[in-house]
C-alpha cells in the first residue's frame, strides 16, 4: 500500500535547498552579489529551519531516526555489497543515506557562515559580518567558503550517484517519494507519526528571525 513518509515541511525545505544551492551558483558565477546574499540569506534560512525541524518534526524528519551508530552503517553497507535486500526496506533515510544528509546540512551551514564573514579581494562585496573581522580573517573566510562549496558539488554528487543506484540495481525509485511524499511498502507497515503544523510554523519562524537579526547587526 502507499505509506506517507514525508511530511510537506521537510519536502519544502528539501527543494528549497537545492533551487537556493543552485542559485547561490549562479548569482557567484555571474557577479549578482546583491542577489547572492539574498539567496545566501534565504538558503541558511532553510537550513536552520531543518535543522530545528530535525528536533521538533515527525518520526523520520528527526535525525534520531536516520542518524544511525557507526557499527550500524558499517552492518548496512556490508548487506549492501553482498546484494542483500530487505524487501521493506527503511521507511525514511537509510543508515548510509542518513549520514549523507547529516553531512550536507553541516556543510551548508557552514558555508553559509563562513559567507557572512567572507571578504572579497577588492573588499566591495563582503559578507555582511565583515565588519567584525580583519581583512586576512575575512579572506580566510572567503577562501573556506569557496571551498566548502567544491566539497558539497562531491557530496551532491555521490548524493545523486546513490539515488541512480538504488533506482537501477535494487529497483527502489527515491525520488517521486521526496515530491508526493509516499512510498510503497507491505500492508502491516505501522503509520508514520508526524508533528502537528504549529510546530513547523514555530521552528520556521525561529529561522526566519535569526536570520533576519543577522542581516540587521
Amino acid at each position: 500500500m502507499r505509506v506517507r513518509v514525508w511530511d510537506l515541511p521537510t519536502r519544502l525545505a528539501h527543494w528549497a535547498a537545492v533551487c537556493l544551492f543552485l542559485a547561490c551558483w549562479w548569482t557567484e558565477r555571474h557577479d549578482h552579489m546583491e542577489w547572492h546574499l539574498l539567496a545566501g540569506y534565504g538558503l541558511l534560512a532553510t537550513i536552520l529551519f531543518r535543522i530545528g525541524w530535525g528536533f521538533a518534526g515527525g518520526e523520520t524528519s528527526r535525525f534520531s531516526n536516520f542518524v544511525r551508530p557507526p557499527a550500524t552503517v558499517i552492518a548496512y553497507v556490508r548487506k549492501l555489497a553482498r546484494g542483500a535486500r530487505d524487501p521493506a526496506g527503511p521507511l525514511g533515510h537509510n543508515p548510509l543515506g542518513g549520514w549523507s544528509i547529516f553531512a550536507m546540512l553541516g556543510l551548508l551551514l557552514a558555508q553559509a557562515g563562513l559567507g557572512l564573514f567572507a571578504v572579497d579581494v577588492d573588499g566591495f562585496a563582503s559578507g555582511p559580518l565583515s565588519q567584525w573581522v580583519s581583512f586576512d580573517a575575512g579572506r580566510t573566510a572567503a577562501h573556506w567558503h569557496g571551498t566548502a562549496f567544491h566539497v558539497l558539488v562531491g557530496l551532491v554528487a555521490l548524493h545523486l550517484a546513490a539515488i541512480l543506484y538504488y533506482g537501477v540495481a535494487r529497483r527502489e525509485i527515491l525520488l517521486p517519494a521526496m515530491i508526493h511524499g509516499y512510498k510503497r511498502r507491505p500492508a502491516s507497515t505501522a503509520p508514520v507519526r508526524f508533528a502537528p503544523w504549529w510546530r513547523a510554523a514555530a521552528v520556521a519562524t525561529v529561522a526566519i528571525v535569526a536570520v533576519l537579526a543577522l542581516k540587521m547587526i
